[in-house]
């Protein structure tokens, strides 16, 4: 399954951004182990005086930006996980900001950060890997809007994307 399967009618259009930067020809589970591997190296390599640095105020320092990532993977998988399974509940939406400050993401090392991040990350791959194209393409609803289970797992890697190339650009 690659990300051109996916139609317009499958995710809000506030994804699109996240979707535009996964390569066209990759497969969703190999996009994971992939992304995984780079996630882990880029993270792995900021120097530590850089991963408390926030560009402006009222910005989140990089590790808080990494804990954003994985939050939101912990959401979108879980969304995943109930459209593929049929639920028509309805999922609600996700206030990103509400969670960094409890997360207390700056306390936390980048070792720490890195293992949570892998187990997140593990526990997707083996949610798609129990998943059929019939299961990724049913449809529910996540934040009042249509998605996906293939939509909700490709944003995913846009997502990472997107914020990698933010802290390329602002904050090293």
């Amino acid at each position: 399954m690659k990300i051109s399967d996916i139609q317009p009618t499958e995710h809000h259009s506030f994804y699109g951004n996240y979707l535009a930067l996964v390569p066209k020809d990759i497969e969703l589970i190999d996009g994971f182990k992939k992304s995984s591997e780079a996630i882990i190296d880029f993270f792995e390599n900021i120097p530590a005086v850089k991963l408390n640095y926030a560009y402006a105020d009222k910005k989140w320092c990089v590790k808080e930006v990494f804990q954003h990532l994985i939050d939101t993977e912990r959401v979108f998988q879980y969304r995943c996980f109930c459209i593929a399974r049929h639920d028509k509940t309805s999922l609600p939406g996700f206030e990103e900001n509400d969670y960094i400050e409890p997360s207390q993401a700056k306390n936390k090392s980048i070792e720490s950060l890195l293992e949570e991040f892998k187990a997140v990350r593990h526990s997707f791959i083996l949610l798609l890997k129990s998943l059929n194209d019939e299961d990724l393409e049913c449809i529910g609803n996540a934040n009042e809007n249509p998605m996906s289970a293939r939509a909700a797992a490709f944003v995913i890697l846009g997502h990472y994307t997107w914020h990698i190339n933010i802290i390329k650009e602002r904050y090293l």
